[in-house]
């Protein structure tokens, strides 16, 4: 088998893990190409939150990670391939949308919502208002980039995501942008796979598409 993958990758398959935000708003349009490329190799892709793919690769489930959090073990090796941004983001009609400049303690008086322990997004978010001095309780924690745009656009407060998953909630209006002054958050996204392990040729090609 291996040797008829090396041949043309006629068959073989390829397990990759990703969390939430990378599965579902980056991921789609790079497994289509591969796909078209490769149509005989089997795809299998498990969405989770970050902890939950570190572990499928540490059990041998998966043969790559696709993840927003950092490493959480030594057998792990980690390289960055994307830069992400995190906006705080609020329901139309929301008094915060309406000033020019906001600051992260207005923010944080506001009821927050946050994803799930274990989640990445989660991690960076606090960490960065960590740094500005600010410790928040979330009035809820959604386990889904889903939840949150939901739950903000209806109301229930106000939450800081990833640009990636709002761009059509901003182009039709149920949510806003908050111009907060004084916090800036880039992130990087992690390729994460075994140390010291050897990559299957599908996974080579697969990570060319990626990078394209």
């Amino acid at each position: 088998r291996a040797i008829e993958e090396y041949r043309g990758l006629k068959r073989g398959r390829l397990a990759v893990g990703a969390s939430l935000t990378i599965g579902g708003y980056l991921l789609p349009a790079v497994l289509a190409e591969f796909h078209r490329r490769f149509p005989e190799i089997e795809l299998q892709l498990e969405i989770a939150n970050t902890r939950h793919i570190q572990r499928a690769l540490l059990d041998g489930s998966i043969e790559l990670g696709l993840t927003e959090g950092p490493l959480d073990s030594d057998e792990l090796e980690s390289t960055v391939f994307f830069q992400d941004e995190l906006v705080a983001i609020a329901p139309a009609g929301h008094p915060l949308l309406k000033k020019a400049r906001v600051t992260v303690g207005e923010i944080c008086r506001e009821p927050f919502l946050l994803r799930e322990e274990g989640s990445g997004t989660r991690a960076v978010v606090q960490r960065a208002l960590r740094r500005k001095g600010f410790k928040i309780t979330p009035l809820l924690s959604l386990a889904s980039p889903e939840a949150i745009k939901n739950a903000v656009a209806a109301g229930l407060g106000i939450a800081i995501v990833s640009k990636l998953i709002v761009a059509l909630e901003l182009q039709a209006g149920s949510l806003g942008v908050i111009p907060v002054k004084d916090l800036t958050i880039h992130r990087p996204l992690h390729l994460q796979r075994i140390r010291g392990r050897n990559q299957s040729p599908a996974l080579g090609e697969f990570l060319e598409v990626l990078q394209a």
